[in-house]
């Protein structure tokens, strides 16, 4: 049996990366999620009295596990992999997979090879100067469900990191009201 970790990584390798402006959104409240600048944790924490991360993975992997479109958004360097599910009121809302290249990690005061379960947000966006760039969207059907994703880099202290998420389907992304 595949781990659930699994098939949520071969979903983000498999699926078809578009910009917005490409991209047809299901509706309003999708559109406003996956086009959140801002801290996506931030904005999971204000639909649930709980949310919390579990650390699936914090390891390095060298240049050649990256597929081609992550080596080409980032430098082809030895990469920190974070994977996470953050949970909104213990229900799994988001899978995260997060690659921070090595000269990231030794510019940053921050460590991000002990963040632990912190969400990364908080730590991204609590730094002056944050922000994201090359936002991508896609949909992809995971075990009959089609799953939302988005894709983008995070800037921070002028260096960058990989982020991409797969929404759950337990997410408030599937939610029929639209959230601020």
């Amino acid at each position: 049996m595949t781990s659930p970790i699994r098939t949520f990584q071969q979903a983000l390798l498999n699926i078809n990366w578009q910009s917005p402006s490409d991209f047809q959104f299901p509706d309003n409240n999708a559109k406003h999620w996956l086009l959140e600048e801002d801290s996506l944790s931030h904005r999971l924490s204000l639909s649930c009295s709980d949310l919390s991360v579990e650390l699936f993975t914090n390891n390095k992997v060298q240049p050649e596990e990256l597929s081609t479109q992550e080596a080409q958004l980032l430098n082809k360097e030895v990469c920190l992999l974070r994977e996470v599910i953050l949970r909104g009121d213990r229900q799994d809302w988001v899978y995260g997979r997060t690659l921070i290249p090595q000269s990231s990690l030794q510019s940053h005061s921050h460590d991000f090879e002990n963040q632990g379960e912190l969400p990364l947000g908080v730590t991204v966006f609590s730094s002056e100067g944050a922000y994201r760039d090359g936002l991508q969207v896609g949909i992809i059907d995971v075990e009959g469900k089609p799953l939302l994703a988005r894709r983008s880099r995070l800037w921070m202290n002028g260096t960058p990191m990989l982020v991409a998420e797969l929404f759950l389907p337990k997410s408030p992304v599937y939610s029929d009201k639209e959230s601020d």
